[in-house]
């Protein structure tokens, strides 16, 4: 296939807003291209940018043009970007999306050639959770489950078969997941089902057994860009590589100093893997930031460079200098979370800002609970990032499933959620048998549980099993048709399964269990609201509501309010903040206590400080406790290795038994005092 440059026809204006390095990364087009984005330096500007010159300049189609990224956010942003510097008309068939959401796309069209119904079903982690308990048998626990889960998806993303699996397992653990693991692929496939990675390692595995599909698919996307090109994983590597193909019209973004996913996969070395496999590949590095100031860069470029770097970068920004970063002390995790909170108001107080300007960040979601206390007393509003939506809760989904079975019996997916929710002696192999059988006469599995065909491959007990739980929801299905009370059908649904036994049969303490009853009886009560509206009088209108607002959830970005930040290291990536808090800056937390005898994984934690560090604006503050309680006793701490990597000549430590001046106490007083008479308002 040629490499065909399409004559030039007229400039955009706008890319003389762009610094040299970057305009020179938007007109790089007759080799492939890695830019070495480094924090705050414009990449996403860069991409959207180049689509534009892509499609104005060299007039390539929108339609052969192809960006990928990691998150619909991300997504969403890069669309909506392109579409302000082009017309609709130009960005008629761009693709702008996930990695997943481009493999769901081939797979819509090309997972017949796999031998799966083109009406496949994805399983999200908690239907692939209860597919692995079903293989495991009663007596594996969660810690067992959870090991397999997170094995055999760390084994899809990096290519490994069952097979290989067995051969490399080192221990009987990951002996028995790599057993599981087989027997995990064989039922999905049975139940015409895949799981979330299966939407990049089956597309790859399409293209490799059917290269005129591949063809098909290359002669498609003629220029393919990816962002956020550290956090791939093998089998995303490959899907890129594949789609590429001979024409090398590649674009790929990233930042080796911000990769920290690799317990979820993601391998920083693709970045130079890409020198390999495209040997024509030109490197291009960003290096001016435009978010913070120059202390903050000196951080980040000082404690990063004991870091070992194939392509080395170097930070750097026209802001000036700005404010020295401060380290602060406390007695313990909470003196650390008021310090933090006292010094927040008196900033706020001092230099008029808003709340929504200031992000606290922690290494784990379990240090968030003592922040929350405070800024509550205070009555600061506050964001917690990383909170269960409704619909995720798993009791929430056990008893939509059931919901969504009386509306449409041919849910399989619904069907194989419930079919042991509470457990009806239906083993793994009947619903293997069954999903084939449903498969092989193209109907819906809770159909084939009526056919007589079934029987003559269960056993007569298997075969009673699967009737009984059929009928008695085919009875509940035709009473929700005659307008029976969707509130009395749902009560009477959850009596008959018992399902508060079960939640306390299978909840790790009495309390939980009572909790997310809780949870099943606010959706019940928001039914009994819904059936109020004139528009919703019955099961199937509830239903179809509930289920819209259950996507729209997952789609929907949390909006724009003035409410201090919470998060974890890991959530902040991608974000910024002018005045940022990084706590707990101790030995054992950053760096983690699992991470430091292995330099590899204490490479990525450096990554993690980095990726905070970059986060700030204006000012960054670091906080930890002299001693902090674990495992029920105070143990004394000790500061973090990353904060003496530190340049000491932009630091500030504080003490808390520093004495304060007159005016800094007087300050504080009236910060102190004005959110108080702020409190006393609302």
């Amino acid at each position: 296939m040629a490499n065909f440059i399409p004559q030039i026809r007229y400039n955009i204006p706008m890319l003389d807003t762009l610094n040299s390095r970057q305009r020179d990364a938007v007109r790089t087009v007759d080799c492939p291209l890695l830019v070495l984005a480094g924090a705050g330096s414009g990449k996403t500007r860069v991409i959207t940018y180049k689509i534009a010159y892509l499609i104005k300049e060299l007039q390539y189609k929108a339609r052969h043009i192809t960006a990928v990224t990691f998150t619909n956010k991300a997504a969403r942003e890069m669309k909506s970007r392109v579409s302000q510097i082009l017309d609709a008309r130009e960005t008629k068939g761009l693709t702008v999306s996930t990695f997943h959401n481009l493999g769901l796309n081939i797979l819509k069209k090309e997972i017949r050639h796999l031998g799966y119904k083109e009406t496949f079903s994805i399983f999200d982690d908690q239907d692939c959770f209860k597919l692995i308990q079903g293989l495991a048998g009663e007596t594996a626990d969660k810690d067992q489950l959870d090991f397999i889960q997170a094995q055999i998806s760390r084994w899809k993303n990096a290519e490994v078969s069952p097979e290989q699996a067995f051969l490399l397992a080192a221990d009987l653990p990951t002996e028995q997941a790599a057993k599981a693991y087989g027997l995990y692929l064989k039922q999905l496939k049975a139940y015409n089902a895949t799981d979330f990675d299966d939407l990049i390692n089956l597309p790859v595995k399409i293209f490799r057994e059917h290269p005129e599909v591949l063809q098909r698919w290359q002669d498609k996307i003629h220029y393919l860009l990816v962002d956020e090109y550290q956090d791939t994983n093998t089998s995303q590597y490959q899907l890129v590589r594949l789609l590429a193909g001979i024409r090398c019209a590649l674009t790929v973004v990233g930042d080796d100093d911000q990769s920290i996913y690799a317990w979820r996969g993601a391998q920083p070395e693709n970045l130079h893997l890409l020198q390999q496999d495209f040997p024509r590949l030109k490197v291009i590095k960003l290096e001016q930031n435009y978010r913070s100031t120059g202390y903050i860069l000196k951080a980040a470029n000082t404690l990063i460079s004991n870091n070992p770097h194939i392509f080395n970068k170097k930070l750097w920004s026209e802001k000036g200098d700005g404010d020295p970063l401060r380290v602060i002390f406390s007695k313990d995790e909470f003196h650390e979370a008021e310090r933090v909170v006292s010094e927040l108001i008196s900033h706020k107080f001092q230099h008029r800002t808003e709340f929504s300007e200031y992000a606290i960040l922690y290494r784990g979601n379990y240090q968030a609970k003592t922040f929350e206390k405070i800024l509550r007393a205070n009555r600061i509003p506050y964001f917690l990032s990383g909170g269960m939506s409704f619909f995720e809760r798993t009791e929430i989904k056990d008893l939509m499933a059931y919901l969504k079975l009386m509306v449409n019996p041919d849910d399989d997916n619904a069907f194989l959620r419930v079919i042991n929710t509470p457990r009806r002696e239906i083993g793994a192999t009947t619903l293997e048998k069954l999903g084939n059988y449903a498969q092989e006469r193209g109907i819906s599995l809770l159909t084939a549980c009526f056919e007589f065909g079934l029987t003559q491959i269960l056993s007569e007990k298997a075969a009673e099993n699967l009737q009984y739980f059929a009928n008695w929801l085919v009875n509940l299905s035709d009473q929700a048709e005659r307008n029976v009370s969707p509130i009395e059908l749902t009560r009477e649904l959850l009596k008959a399964i018992n399902y508060e036994m079960w939640l306390k049969d299978t909840c790790s303490d009495t309390k939980t269990a009572e909790k997310k009853m809780a949870n099943v009886e606010e959706l019940i009560l928001w039914m009994q609201e819904l059936l109020e509206r004139e528009d919703k009088n019955n099961l199937k209108d509830i239903v179809s509501y509930l289920s819209l607002l259950d996507i729209l959830e997952r789609q929907a970005e949390e909006k724009t309010t003035d409410k201090v930040s919470l998060m974890t290291l890991h959530a902040a990536k991608g974000l910024e903040f002018p005045h940022v808090f990084i706590v707990g800056m101790e030995e054992e937390i950053l760096p983690h206590i699992n991470n430091l005898h292995e330099e590899v994984l204490l490479q990525e934690e450096r990554r993690l400080a980095y990726v905070g560090i970059t986060r700030a604006r204006k000012t960054l503050t670091f906080s930890l406790a002299e001693k902090r309680k674990r495992y029920g006793e105070l143990q004394s701490c000790q500061p973090s290795r990353f904060l003496k990597e530190l340049p000491q000549d932009i630091m500030i430590w504080e003490n808390p038994q520093t004495t304060l001046d007159l005016k800094s106490r007087q300050i504080k007083g009236r910060a102190h005092l004005e959110n108080l008479r702020t409190m006393l308002k609302t």
